[in-house]
């Protein structure tokens, strides 16, 4: 009996330090990865290309498929969508003049001034939830009880629908507070004379 709880500890002590080594594992590949965005993009696609063929030919798991599309679509627009809303920056502003206590945001009024794009949602977050999601969604898919029965063509043209709408509320947000998110793709590059 004794020996028992004598091992328990030490069980516990092995099995979180082999968690933390999984962990720091996993870290290291992540940070590894950083730089490399278009092979972590090429893997997440081919990822997807799994589970579509997947859903397609084993002629199921569409609510999965759907699920995965609205979050797809929920990090898309939190990537495309600066960190500050502009229209709460106005706001914030505008009382803040009005208090006059506060040393206030940066200067907004002037069309010279260089402000440069923050995502709410960074790149490399987007990849990983969107690599976790489609890798989630290929393991759900292989367990029958959440596979119901739905008509798939009525959520495929809901989600079309809800994209859609989505996309031009976001398209005119864009041109309203003149903001470009695709503007800076990549450093630029000067040629050596």
């Amino acid at each position: 009996m004794m020996d028992e709880i004598s091992s328990t500890p030490a069980l516990s002590t092995r099995a979180a330090g082999l968690f933390g080594t999984l962990q720091l594992h996993y870290q290291t590949l992540l940070d590894r990865s950083t730089p490399h965005t278009g092979p972590r993009w090429g893997a997440t696609g081919f990822l997807m290309f799994v589970f579509m063929l997947r859903i397609v030919f084993a002629q199921g798991w569409y609510i999965i498929c759907y699920a995965l599309a609205i979050y797809l679509l929920n990090l898309f627009l939190a990537f495309l969508t600066p960190k500050i809303d502009p229209e709460m920056a106005e706001e914030i502003e505008e009382a803040e003049a009005a208090d006059e206590s506060g040393p206030g945001l940066l200067p907004v009024n002037n069309d010279d001034e260089f402000r440069p794009f923050i995502r709410r949602l960074p790149e490399f977050k987007f990849w990983l939830n969107s690599t976790k999601a489609v890798l989630i969604s290929l393991l759900c898919s292989f367990f029958k009880m959440l596979d119901i029965p739905v008509y798939w063509p009525i959520l495929l043209f809901y989600w079309i629908f809800l994209f859609i709408i989505t996309m031009r509320r976001q398209i005119e947000h864009m041109i309203k507070y003149r903001y470009v998110p695709f503007a800076n793709f990549g450093k630029q590059r000067y040629n050596r004379s």
